[in-house]
């Protein structure tokens, strides 16, 4: 994790709102920022409080996996080559800029390097703040990328099993936590990552297939916040959490439970926004530019917090500041205004290869989220299947389509 700059260690103008694309879930959209926001702020200040108050990662695979389970309408081979054909591109971007620096600072790239290509697994860096800075954030894109390949089987499995295909993950991080499985060093970053964030994702694919609609309204409010995530607290307090340096995110059972109940919540409410409420329409803009180039922000949002601290610190060599408002110098809100700032040159320079990979035309700063050309972006109907609600002719044409 970056060093704070509180000295603890991690992870617009308004606008006219335009007509949003056809049934874009705008509340999903809104999730999404606030989770960039959230990863964004918790690795500057390292709040140990912020990934129970917001838990980003559990939010972000669980709509990934909602979106995933919606795509799988389509033939599963020609989702999975669509889904990493758009990530792969920022990803090589920034192996593109990371290998040429550590290139120069004297590394050399051996074979486990073809995970900068592919990151199946976790890829080698130097032992420098920058070069892990830089790495760090490749273990969502990892987990992303097993969680895309696996879909098809595990919205099988949720078919026909529920709710124990969505607990096995919870169930298999505690066998983990417990040292009654052993994993080889190379795939137990992927495995641990699955047992931790796998309930998320097939929530996801739960609330778009419309089974946690089908639970009577008074079962999510009285499980998740009365059994699941005290659950999760608790384990997390038994493992250290609270103590200085423990972190929710190193006790992955906890995270698992904790943000699994949050999740749950965060899903059961959640109103069916294709156009936003009117107090919400001045966030179009900033929601759908973080929307747009979610890829791109966490990928650069490490290395801008290193930059954005490296450079306020220097400050403290101007006498009229460090005698005249030490106070300025020691606060955190700088820097992330810095940090932002940062990112948003990173959006500019490196956001483009999003619409590379997802075969729009190049945008610098998209202040609009382009209209899927394949499918619908409306959640379907509460209780009904992925399938049942459109035509036979409709599906068809979705398979057929290139």
């Amino acid at each position: 994790m970056t060093p704070s700059v509180t000295g603890t260690t991690p992870a617009h103008t308004a606008v006219p709102a335009e007509a949003p694309p056809a049934g874009r879930d705008r509340y999903f959209d809104l999730l999404r920022a606030l989770a960039l926001f959230r990863v964004v702020l918790y690795h500057l200040v390292g709040w140990a409080w912020l990934p129970l108050l917001f838990p980003s990662m559990g939010v972000m695979f669980a709509l990934a996996g909602a979106l995933t389970a919606r795509s799988l309408e389509r033939p599963a081979l020609q989702v999975i080559r669509g889904r990493v054909r758009r990530l792969l591109p920022p990803v090589w971007v920034l192996g593109a800029v990371c290998g040429t620096l550590m290139v120069v600072h004297g590394w050399r790239p051996g074979p486990s390097a073809v995970f900068w290509v592919l990151p199946l697994s976790d890829p080698p860096f130097l032992a420098a703040a920058w070069a892990a800075d830089m790495a760090e954030p490749l273990w969502y894109l990892r987990a992303y990328l097993w969680f895309v390949v696996l879909s098809p089987l595990l919205l099988r499995l949720l078919r026909r099993f529920a709710w124990p295909a969505l607990l096995a993950p919870v169930a298999l991080s505690v066998l983990l936590s417990v040292g009654g499985l052993s994993l080889p060093t190379r795939i137990d970053s992927a495995v641990t990552d699955f047992s931790t964030f796998g309930a998320c994702w097939m929530l996801g694919m739960a609330h778009q297939e419309g089974l946690l609609a089908r639970l009577p309204r008074y079962v999510v409010p009285s499980l998740a916040p009365v059994l699941l995530m005290p659950a999760g607290l608790w384990w997390a307090t038994r493992h250290g959490f609270g103590e200085p340096g423990v972190e929710l995110d190193g006790i992955p059972t906890a995270q698992a439970l904790w943000s699994l109940g949050a999740v749950l919540l965060l899903l059961h409410f959640s109103p069916p926004w294709q156009e936003w409420p009117r107090r919400l329409r001045r966030l179009d803009g900033v929601v759908s530019l973080l929307n747009s180039r979610a890829v791109t922000v966490y990928l650069w949002h490490n290395v801008c917090i290193l930059a954005a601290a490296t450079l306020w610190d220097r400050m403290w060599s101007l006498d009229a500041l460090s005698e005249g408002a030490p106070w300025l110098l020691e606060s955190w809100v700088p820097v992330l205004l810095l940090a932002w700032a940062l990112i948003a040159l990173c959006i500019l320079l490196f956001g483009p290869a999003e619409d590379v990979a997802a075969g729009r035309r190049l945008r610098l700063w998209p202040r609009d989220i382009p209209q899927r050309k394949r499918g619908s972006h409306t959640r379907r109907p509460p209780g009904e299947s992925s399938v049942a609600h459109r035509s036979p002719a409709a599906i068809e044409a979705e398979t057929r389509r290139p």
